[in-house]
């Protein structure tokens, strides 16, 4: 190999490497990472996509735990991040992403449930409602203990577990629903909606998509329970 052929090579090369980190400036939104004690793994940046994960961006982590992830938005969506500590392991946070920055930092340990989520206004939102079903959650377990004690006692008629489990179901998309009507100018509404209470009565879908503003209906998640309710729908009429 000649000296010449040798330079030219380096020389696309370094363009290369320019090139791509010039693509990663001009995309409209950054994910800035940081895990506490992960020396060695690779974390993804993941969509959904049908019955699919896509990967956007992706960075192999070497010593350093500090990470940035890259990607072109084309309307706030929920996003993942994926580790991959090359253990046969797998950790996944989801997030609501917009324009701009969003920061997440987490442990090793605990990936998926220490993490802080710093960035978009329908993150906020999202955090309120998770703090709110985690109430929820604590009195779900409340019951399970409840149930548990009333049965090693062979106590069958103080407490009736059906009853009080379904009416905290009930409680709970009821929550949902009116957080959703609440927040109908975010596409975190729609997105509850699909995610949290897919199952509840099309009334109910459709009270929340029927009070959403006109560019929450036009967004992926509007659009998307829009095609859920008008499926259930004739699901229903074809079972009648």
């Amino acid at each position: 190999m000649t000296k010449h052929f040798k330079l030219f090579s380096l020389l696309v090369i370094a363009l290369l490497i320019i090139s791509c980190g010039e693509n990663k400036k001009d995309t409209n939104f950054t994910l800035k990472g940081h895990v506490t004690g992960l020396k060695k793994g690779t974390v993804y940046l993941q969509k959904q996509q049908d019955s699919l994960m896509v990967t956007l961006d992706s960075f192999a982590i070497n010593g350093n735990s500090e990470f940035e992830l890259h990607s072109d938005l084309e309307e706030p969506e929920v996003l993942f991040l994926t580790l991959d500590k090359n253990d046969n392991d797998e950790g996944v946070i989801a997030f609501f992403a917009d324009k701009g920055v969003t920061e997440i930092s987490s442990t090793l340990k605990n990936f998926n449930y220490d993490a802080q989520i710093k960035g978009s206004e329908q993150q906020k939102r999202l955090d309120e409602y998770i703090m709110m079903m985690s109430r929820f959650n604590d009195k779900n377990l409340d019951l399970i203990k409840e149930n548990f004690e009333a049965k090693k006692e062979n106590d069958t008629t103080s407490f009736d577990f059906d009853k009080e489990y379904n009416s905290l179901l009930k409680r709970k998309y009821l929550y949902t629903i009116n957080f959703a009507v609440n927040n109908k100018n975010s596409e975190v509404a729609p997105y509850l909606a699909l995610s949290e209470i897919p199952n509840t009565t099309v009334k109910y879908l459709e009270t929340i998509y029927d009070s959403l503003d006109e560019n929450i209906k036009n967004s992926k998640y509007g659009k998307q329970l829009k095609e859920t309710i008008e499926q259930r729908k004739s699901d229903e009429e074809n079972i009648e």
